[in-house]
């Protein structure tokens, strides 16, 4: 088991690793919308959010020599399901064909109020 941590994302804020590596699986962590630069959530709403995110997974993924095309299992937590369709515009924006499987749920409140976290399982 290897730990895998870039600075390109935000720092893990309790004690739980960005991802970890098991034989040829990559498990990250949820990655809400913050810029690792600043540490805020960037301008706008919920398609801003779900692109950092998801830009937050992208660079964890890339720490660990994968890419997004390695990604063969997405979970999308959201505060407000009404949000779906602004989410899902952004994320298709991160996959192609085969995309990956993927839930999505909402959740009651998310840290430091998010609108969007995601998190995924990508093979070698």
């Amino acid at each position: 088991m290897k730990a895998i941590s870039t600075k390109k994302a935000p720092g893990a804020i309790g004690p739980y690793s960005q991802a970890i590596e098991v034989g040829n699986m990559v498990y990250t962590s949820g990655q809400l919308g913050l810029d690792p630069a600043t540490g805020a959530f960037p301008e706008g709403g919920v398609k801003e959010q779900a692109r950092q995110s998801l830009l937050n997974v992208k660079a964890i993924l890339e720490e660990a020599g994968l890419s997004m095309a390695n990604v063969v299992k997405t979970t999308v937590f959201m505060a407000d399901m009404n949000d779906f369709a602004d989410m899902n515009s952004v994320y298709a924006d991160f996959f192609t064909e085969p995309y990956p499987a993927r839930s999505a749920v909402a959740v009651k409140t998310l840290p430091k109020n998010a609108l969007v976290e995601i998190e995924v399982v990508a093979a070698r």
